[in-house]
């Protein structure tokens, strides 16, 4: 973000306290436009926050601008006070405009810490998942952070028979581990989604893709909570059917990357919504 009016502000008021209306006017016109430069950032500011992926680095330009402007606000007041034509409800405003600076200030503070506690919660997540996972193949379970949650992917074949939901005694092994994973953390809620690939189901108790994806993501959620112990209250179940494919239908090889259930594992938005309130 540009600074360049900055400068021109502190020039102007450095002039001699006894001035023309003329000189007034200037003066008034140059605080008018601080005024609507605060505005801009604090506008920017919100954008900024509604956009996740792009926070961060806003965040920080803007917390710059905030620095830099209370680096030469001390001097700007003084400079305002000094001057013979300036009235009292001018200087009252020009402070409050300072207060309401300072507390951007913290309110920039307190959503960077949240960030970052949020960020070192996901890494120690996937650490622990992947140890407790070492042994299996790469090929077969995939772990990764997207955004602000955690992803576990597991193919077709670790879980469930071909066009079949009822979860096999392998596949229970795998989800213990997960479990208790997860049973560590017992703040963290997280979603089963059930994918499948685009071929017609032909089982009469089965009726389509949609069909067959949740059943398989309630069996995942079903087995955690009466085999492992999960509870049910941190648990969604979902089927995505075919509709969000990862790799190409027109081959086995895609096919099967395609049938796969995911675990996401939600963040804890409650503490991180708060900070995102209309100050």
């Amino acid at each position: 973000m540009k600074k360049s009016f900055y400068p021109t502000l502190l020039l102007a008021f450095f002039l001699s306290s006894c001035v023309g209306t003329k000189k007034y006017n200037k003066k008034v016109a140059e605080l008018q436009s601080m005024d609507s430069s605060y505005q801009k950032i604090h506008r920017e500011l919100d954008i900024c926050l509604s956009e996740k992926e792009q926070k961060s680095e806003k965040v920080k330009s803007l917390e710059n601008d905030l620095v830099y402007l209370k680096s030469i606000s001390t001097n700007l007041l003084q400079q305002l006070n000094d001057l013979s034509i300036i009235t009292n409800s001018q200087a009252e405003s020009i402070k409050k405009s300072l207060e309401n600076i300072n507390s951007k200030d913290v309110y920039i503070k307190g959503l960077q810490k949240e960030m970052s506690r949020k960020d070192s919660l996901n890494m120690a997540l996937v650490l622990n998942l992947k140890g407790a996972l070492k042994d299996v193949n790469d090929e077969d379970i995939q772990i990764n952070v997207e955004g602000s949650a955690v992803f576990i992917s597991i193919s077709d074949k670790m879980l469930f028979k071909s066009g079949s939901y009822e979860i096999s005694d392998e596949a229970k092994t795998l989800l213990s581990k997960v479990a208790d994973v997860l049973r560590a953390q017992p703040k963290i809620q997280f979603m089963v989604e059930g994918h499948t690939d685009n071929q017609p189901i032909y089982k009469s108790k089965i009726k389509d893709n949609w069909d067959l994806s949740v059943l398989r993501a309630t069996s995942v959620v079903r087995t955690l909570q009466k085999d492992f112990g999960i509870e049910p209250n941190r648990m969604i179940a979902a089927g995505r059917g075919e509709y969000l494919s990862i790799a190409s239908n027109d081959t086995e090889e895609g096919r099967s990357i395609n049938r796969r259930t995911r675990i996401v594992i939600l963040p804890e938005l409650d503490q991180f919504f708060k900070l995102l309130e209309k100050k």
